[in-house]
């Protein structure tokens, strides 16, 4: 496979700014010229090894943060918008890269106004007898509005997940300990019910309630929510204001966010479990007996280990329902899910469904000839009572195939063999494999040949 070209221009701007520097001077610690750096700042020319390794030398930089991680978001993300119907003729996939590595902010706008033009749409669809009616200015959808937000923080915050290791190491039987001395220290008292919500907290009588119905990982892990929510409340407000949300509803679902993201990071301090991953090679029954989590719980703290200068092996994480929308998505890797609708159905966590508790592992090959191990599994939820109701959802971790030797469940898989990786896509529109015998639609950028006298698996042909 070819090697990748790394083209960072936005990002080597981005450096000589903070640093306040020249480009004259920037090129002359760099040991280049100043046409060269000019070239690369404006992505011209790749970013070259002498440069990267003056970077790390010179200004300590992590050199990971080069990566083209948020470019190729960006790109998957303006693809699958452009899939839209709407677009009858979508520029090239070359100048979609240019525009997302030269001006991000011109792309993630587009990105808005393509998605407030989509929910217009289908509100306007789904509210038949209102279409007469004045209508209000169309909305960012807070739910997405906060799921891009951790999107793009590449689902690691600083801040809060030093906070929350503090608290995680101070107490030497854990974060859970922790937690329950300094809420008694605060006058509040923790009860269980066998009924009612998972959690709830009466401000006037101190009480937290958890539910007896909840199994042990949830109940420690909304321990450590409300312990969030009343003693690092100046912590998550600073980290709201910051992301200057647009509506109170994005906001407030966006503290329950970084209050699970507190929970999550204390429950499974970042040092302590980044060893405890290695060592133990990412098995997520074991680290979940360790650190007394639900595999769910580990599955997401190991795509949140992007901690500069002490990064874990970059995952993707996804979460899906039985209809296939994806209700939790994150990727540190080159892997991007679709924004709108499910995931590629030949990829493994929508059979994890078909094999409860057993972990299902995948090897596959995106088309951009990038390959992948995936594990999945079912991680459905009972309500802890006869017939309450069942949540079912399957989850899907995985990284790119250079990282499979740190992974216990690659032993056994020949990942040598080309004929052992299955191929996936993203979404049909923005796929472009001519033969698969899944597709729903076909691909938007390719023609199609339609034969009436002749039907094989699909109704046409996805010419070459």
């Amino acid at each position: 496979m070819a090697v990748q070209k790394l083209y960072a221009g936005a990002k080597l701007r981005e450096v000589r700014t903070r640093l306040s520097l020249t480009q004259k001077a920037f090129a002359a610690k760099l040991g280049v010229s100043l046409p060269y750096l000019n070239q690369m700042e404006n992505n011209n020319r790749p970013v070259s090894t002498g440069v990267v390794l003056a970077l790390a030398q010179e200004f300590g930089l992590d050199v990971t943060e080069l990566s083209a991680g948020e470019t190729g978001r960006i790109v998957s993300d303006m693809q699958e918008a452009l899939a839209d119907p709407v677009f009858t003729d979508p520029p090239q996939l070359a100048d979609l890269r240019l525009t997302a590595s030269n001006a991000p902010g011109l792309a993630r706008a587009f990105l808005e106004l393509h998605r407030a033009y989509r929910q217009s749409h289908e509100r306007l669809a789904s509210l038949d007898e209102a279409l007469g009616q004045q209508g209000g200015p169309t909305v960012v959808s807070p739910w997405e509005e906060v799921r891009d937000f951790f999107h793009y923080c590449d689902n690691y915050i600083d801040a809060v997940d030093h906070a929350a290791e503090r608290v995680g190491l101070s107490h030497p039987e854990g974060a859970v300990a922790a937690a329950t001395a300094r809420l008694e220290s605060l006058g509040i008292v923790i009860v269980d019910a066998p009924n009612g919500p998972v959690r709830q907290f009466d401000a006037e009588t101190r009480t937290l309630t958890l539910s007896a119905r909840a199994d042990r990982e949830t109940r420690r892990f909304q321990l450590l929510h409300q312990l969030a929510l009343l003693t690092q409340s100046d912590l998550l407000n600073a980290t709201l204001d910051l992301a200057r949300f647009q509506s109170p509803e994005a906001r407030a679902i966006a503290q329950v966010g970084l209050a699970n993201y507190f929970a999550g990071a204390a429950l499974m301090p970042y040092r302590q479990f980044l060893q405890a991953a290695a060592e133990l090679r990412h098995d997520l029954e074991a680290l979940a007996r360790r650190f007394g989590a639900s595999i769910e719980q580990v599955a997401h703290r190991l795509s949140t280990l992007q901690r500069p200068g002490a990064k874990g092996v970059p995952f993707f994480f996804v979460r899906v329902d039985q209809a296939g929308t994806i209700t939790k998505r994150h990727s540190a890797a080159r892997l991007q899910f679709a924004r709108f609708g499910g995931a590629c159905p030949l990829w493994n966590v929508h059979r994890a469904f078909e094999t409860p508790a057993e972990f299902l592992r995948q090897l596959a090959e995106t088309p951009d000839g990038v390959r992948y191990i995936s594990l999945a599994r079912d991680v459905s939820k009972t309500a802890g009572a006869w017939g309450a109701p069942v949540r079912r959802y399957a989850i899907a971790l995985g990284c790119e195939i250079a990282h499979a030797g740190a992974l216990v469940y690659a032993d056994g898989l020949d990942l040598s063999r080309a004929t052992a990786f299955e191929p996936i896509g993203i979404s049909c529109r923005i796929c472009d494999r001519p033969n698969c015998h899944q597709r729903s639609v076909p691909p938007l950028e390719r023609r199609l040949e339609v034969t009436p006298d002749t039907r094989d698996i699909l109704p046409y042909r996805v010419a070459r």
